[in-house]
């Protein structure tokens, strides 16, 4: 672990948004998958949320390279355990839905603790999302399509949270708690040394300033 290093861990944490996340209803299909979770990375997410009941996300997020490293998933079994879990943390719903009564996601305030909730790749947001959500948005359409890619949705909502987000000073310093950012920032400098030290009950260590590790406690003494 370079300082440079470290210090570019640590400037990438610093923006991560705490209270802006996804709800990604069974959203399977693998390119799509890896679409939305790097946006979610570009954007400065910390933690998504999926329901998917076959297991692709947790597979792809397991086994994937590049953004799942650095975002985390909470996976939920149904959609109604994951929109209790999200309700019991004060988030507000914004589902993607182009039906009657969507609002312009332009003219959606991003600045709040809010969960934007996509549907899947054919079928959609499903009538219980639909039902629960505390507005729905939608995305212009001029031409013949009824819809677009989720992920494109994804790019598009997420990117205007960004904008005003941004505007709002929302990025110019961590907003995690101190504990869940030292135990992050380490996992991110050393995810091989922090997945021994989980699998053997041991503390993660304390970094020094350049992020070098005080002691390596998995060195034998």
């Amino acid at each position: 672990m370079t300082p440079e290093r470290f210090e570019k861990l640590k400037a990438v944490l610093n923006r991560r948004q705490p209270d802006l996340t996804v709800l990604a209803d069974d959203v399977h299909k693998s390119h799509n998958i890896a679409a939305v979770l790097r946006t979610c990375d570009a954007v400065g997410i910390y933690r998504v949320h999926a329901v998917s009941p076959r297991g692709e996300m947790r597979r792809h997020h397991m086994v994937s390279g590049g953004s799942k490293r650095w975002v985390d998933m909470v996976i939920h079994a149904e959609v109604g355990q994951a929109v209790k879990a999200l309700r019991k943390e004060g988030w507000q719903l914004i589902a993607a839905h182009p039906g009657e009564g969507s609002q312009d996601y332009r003219d959606i305030d991003y600045t709040n603790k809010l969960a934007v909730v996509l549907g899947a790749e054919l079928e959609g947001l499903t009538p219980h999302l639909v039902e629960v959500a505390d507005k729905t948005v939608a995305i212009p359409m001029e031409g013949m399509v009824a819809s677009l890619n989720v992920s494109v949705a994804a790019a598009l909502i997420l990117y205007e949270a960004q904008r005003q987000r941004r505007a709002a000073g929302l990025y110019q310093s961590s907003r995690l708690e101190e504990d869940e950012y030292k135990t992050t920032l380490f996992e991110w400098a050393y995810p091989e040394i922090a997945e021994r030290c989980r699998k053997r009950g041991i503390s993660y260590p304390e970094l020094k300033e350049d992020g070098s590790l005080v002691e390596n406690p998995l060195q034998v003494k």
